[in-house]
């Protein structure tokens, strides 16, 4: 993979995190449209299609193009940071967390609400590489260490509302912070409180360290266990539930059940 960026320039420097407008959420819902695959049972034949996958995804998206190759020289720069990640999973880490190009922005629009159907998925996902290699990244991530969870912090410009004792999602590779700071820049909007047991901190891997930042996985539920309104503002406090993907290895499904490409 790296071998498919030959350009590389030094990163600009950017404004923290906190600043840069996150995808929001219209409603706090199971995201039913969320493209969730986990990838279990797969992950080989998945790493086998990466190169042509990315080759073919940088034609049809730009800024993700972009942001690779931003990555990837900063990735350079640094070096290797984990043990347990291939290159490109650290870079695909680091490509998330940029400001500029806001890679982020375009992929969780597309992956929360962008995917009703595998033959959606097929023909107009453009971020099949992306998500494969954030989505087994976090994985490997959580593999290597005991089972932990986090008290995060995430702060978006619009005001929520949820139901007391519902179960949720965000459907989309959510960031927050072990920080409250950023979110309480939010105060007109909406606050969550959440424990999350399959966020990964990915601080080693961001462009902003400082943000302490915990990456969750689409897939993974909560219940709202606290609601609080007070004018224009809210805070909804939410608890690590379950997973919930209706998708899996969408990709290689064919050759998975045994039954050549479909």
């Amino acid at each position: 993979l790296l071998g498919l960026v030959l350009l590389l320039r030094t990163v600009a420097s950017v404004s923290t995190k906190c600043q840069r407008v996150d995808v929001e959420e219209n409603t706090l819902d199971m995201a039913p449209n969320s493209f969730d695959d986990q990838y279990l049972g797969c992950r080989h034949m998945m790493e086998k299609e990466l190169q042509e996958l990315n080759r073919t995804e940088f034609v049809h998206n730009s800024i993700y193009a972009e942001a690779w190759k931003e990555a990837t020289a900063e990735w350079q720069r640094r070096g290797p940071k984990s043990s347990v990640l291939k290159p490109e999973q650290e870079i695909a880490l680091m490509a998330y967390t940029l400001e500029k190009p806001p890679l982020y922005q375009v992929f969780n629009v597309a992956v929360r609400t962008g995917r009703p159907s595998r033959e959606e998925y097929m023909l107009n996902f453009n971020f099949k590489a992306m998500h494969f290699l954030l989505s087994s990244a976090l994985r490997a991530l959580r593999d290597a260490q005991p089972r932990k969870c986090y008290h995060v912090f995430r702060g978006i410009k619009k005001n929520l509302s949820a139901k007391l004792g519902e179960t949720v999602r965000f459907g989309q590779f959510t960031s927050t912070s072990r920080s409250s700071t950023c979110a309480e820049q939010f105060s007109m909007g909406t606050i969550f409180s959440v424990y999350t047991c399959y966020g990964v901190p990915i601080k080693k891997f961001s462009f902003f360290p400082d943000e302490e930042e915990v990456l969750i996985p689409p897939f993974e539920t909560f219940e709202v266990t606290n609601v609080t309104q007070k004018g224009n503002s809210a805070r909804i406090e939410l608890r690590a539930q379950a997973v919930c993907n209706k998708y899996n290895c969408e990709f290689v499904k064919g050759d998975v059940l045994g039954n050549g490409p479909s």
